[in-house]
Order: C-alpha cells, then sequence, then structure tokens
C-alpha cells in the first residue's frame, strides 16, 4: 500500500499518480511515506504530496494520509465523519480504515468539479460509519448525512451480499459514489432551475418512493429495463436513477482519468494530455470512457477475472448520464 514506483515519468497534475516532493520516484493516493519511507501527506487543496506536518489525527489510528488544518486536528474527509464505529468491535478498525480510503478517493473525484472544496459555500456531506449490529446497517442518505456500512469493507461480506441481490458491481467506492449522489441531488434541488429539467429527463421524483423499492424487490424489474437504465436498481424510482447515473458517471470518468495518468494512450482521445474531469462534452467522455473500459475490461479476462464495468451504456443512458454530467460540473459553483 505504502510502496512508491521507481520512477517520476508523469505529471503531478495527474490524479492518482503524484510527484515526489523530495526525490526521485512517484506517489499514489494512498501513499503514507515515499519508498524510502519518508512520510508525506496528501494535500487536496493543490492536489499534491507534501513532506511536512500538520497530518491528520487519525494516521495512527485508520491510516490517513491527508494533511490537517493544524496539529492534533482532522483532515477536511476524517472532519466530515460525524458518527465513527464502536472499535471495540473486532475488525472494526480494518474495516473503518478502508471505508474512509474510498470516501477520500470520492471526495477528491468530486472535488475536481469543486464539490465540498472550500470554494464550494454549501452544504457538505456529513458521514455516519455504523458496523453491523444483530442486523446490517442501512445505507442510505437524509438531509445531508451519510450513512455507510463499514462491515462492507470486508470482502467476504461484501461479495456474499452482492451475490444474494444478483449484483454485477458492489464496492466500497461504489457505495460512496452511490449515497453521496443522492446528496448531491438534495443540494441540486435546492436550485429553482433543476427540478423540472431533471423530472423531464428522470421522471417525477415525488412519485411513491417505498412502495417503488417494494414494487422492485418483489417483482423485480422489467425485462428491458437495460434499454432505458444503467442497472435494475436504476429503474426502481426516479431517485435511484439518479444515484445510480451520477455514481456511473464519476465510475466512468474516473477510470478514464485513472488509466490516462498511469501513462495508458489510445487512438482517438481528444488530444495527448487530456484531462477526463475538465472535459465540458460528456459525449466526448462517455465515448473515451467506452474505450478505456473496452481495453480494461479485455485484460481482465485474460487472467479469468470478472470486467472492471459489466455495464452496457444504452443511447437512453448517455442522455441521462449527459444530464448528470452538466449539472455536476456546474453545481457546486452555482453557475
Amino acid at each position: 500500500m505504502n510502496r512508491a514506483a521507481a520512477t517520476n515519468i508523469w505529471s503531478p497534475s495527474c490524479m492518482h499518480v503524484f510527484s515526489n516532493p523530495i526525490g526521485a520516484g512517484s506517489l499514489w493516493f494512498h501513499n503514507l511515506t515515499t519508498a524510502d519511507g519518508t512520510p508525506v501527506g496528501y494535500d487536496p487543496q493543490a492536489r499534491a504530496f507534501i513532506p511536512t506536518p500538520p497530518f491528520c489525527i487519525n494516521r495512527e489510528i485508520i491510516g490517513c494520509n491527508w494533511i490537517a488544518p493544524k496539529e492534533d486536528a482532522f483532515c477536511r474527509s476524517c472532519a466530515m465523519t460525524a458518527l465513527a464505529p464502536n472499535i471495540s468491535v473486532p475488525s472494526a478498525i480494518t474495516n473503518w480504515a478502508q471505508t474512509e480510503a474510498a470516501k477520500r478517493w470520492v471526495l477528491d473525484n468530486l472535488g475536481r468539479w469543486h464539490w465540498f472544496r472550500p470554494e464550494d459555500r454549501g452544504t457538505p456531506p456529513y458521514f455516519h460509519m455504523l458496523d453491523d449490529g444483530p442486523t446490517p446497517a442501512a445505507m442510505g442518505h437524509v438531509d445531508g448525512v451519510v450513512t455507510i456500512s463499514v462491515a462492507e469493507a470486508d470482502p467476504v461480506l461484501r461479495t456474499t451480499r452482492r451475490e444474494a441481490l444478483d449484483e454485477p458491481y458492489r464496492t466500497m467506492i461504489g457505495h460512496f459514489r452511490h449515497e453521496i449522489a443522492h446528496m448531491l441531488w438534495w443540494r441540486l434541488s435546492l436550485r429553482t432551475d433543476f427540478l423540472e429539467a431533471f423530472r423531464a429527463v428522470f421522471g417525477d421524483e415525488r412519485d411513491d418512493y417505498p412502495a417503488a423499492l417494494k414494487c422492485h424487490y418483489s417483482n423485480g424489474p422489467a425485462n428491458d429495463w437495460n434499454l432505458n437504465y444503467l442497472t435494475a436498481y436504476a429503474s426502481a424510482h426516479p431517485h435511484e436513477d439518479w444515484a445510480e447515473t451520477a455514481a456511473h458517471l464519476l465510475h466512468l470518468t474516473d477510470i478514464t482519468d485513472s488509466a490516462i495518468s498511469a501513462g495508458l494512450s489510445l487512438p482517438g482521445l481528444p488530444y495527448s494530455g487530456w484531462d477526463a474531469y475538465a472535459e465540458p462534452d460528456p459525449m466526448s467522455l462517455i465515448r473515451a470512457a467506452i474505450k478505456v473500459v473496452t481495453i480494461v475490461n479485455h485484460a481482465n479476462r485474460s487472467m479469468g477475472l470478472d470486467d472492471v464495468y459489466p455495464f452496457l451504456v444504452s443511447r437512453a443512458a448517455q442522455k441521462k448520464l449527459a444530464f448528470v454530467h452538466e449539472w455536476l460540473r456546474r453545481g457546486a459553483l452555482g453557475r
């Protein structure tokens, strides 16, 4: 986890490959030290590693590698955790550490579009990180509070639930992208120009949500759901369609950005050094992302592994992705 690459060939502006601030070699997003063991911390504002404290107070507890605003303080990400799991529960610290690492990744993704950074004057999310008790902790969003089950950081439990729910993809990063997407919808719905536009694309979110979910789990999706939705769950209700589509926009953008930052070069990309997060044209982004995931899926198959992105992106889904792209790129700063 803390090993750095031996060479420094990528730009420091790349998303998940960073320059070593004290010498040769590169750093990856979750690094705590350089290859020679020198402590470093990630500055999410500068999107760069620095070798000087103050580091997050959670560094020694859960391996948080972000910097803090002052000594004995939380970093920007850990400060958003309003409720942490009971660390006396076996495996809670391990699961919490992996969950917070996923949260930092997703928050940094969204920061590329200015969400939850200092320039974003809107309400940030707050997180309840819960371990499972006698019954699984229910994940969700209510009025800016995102609840996440840290127990799902356990790969055996997560795989069991993925198979029980017949899901092709289930990860902690995926959970954060989906639940934060609900929070982003809540933020955007405060704008007078958003709801009418949203309903024209996704339908009326005022439809009975509990009844829709009950119907979905009782009867399953329509046979042709994949013509209009990215996932079967997205077909349950406009709220879930939005959350799944927003999560998939982040999946596709970040897969593409990460692959390019790691040196992947493809014919047909918009230009050399192209930044997926800065791309204003959603269809250019989607076309590039589909090229990248096709290659990565094929590479995984050569090792007998599941596809990284096991989804079909229909024309109707592309329209929804384009809508979410427009609003997430401009929404944080109110443009």
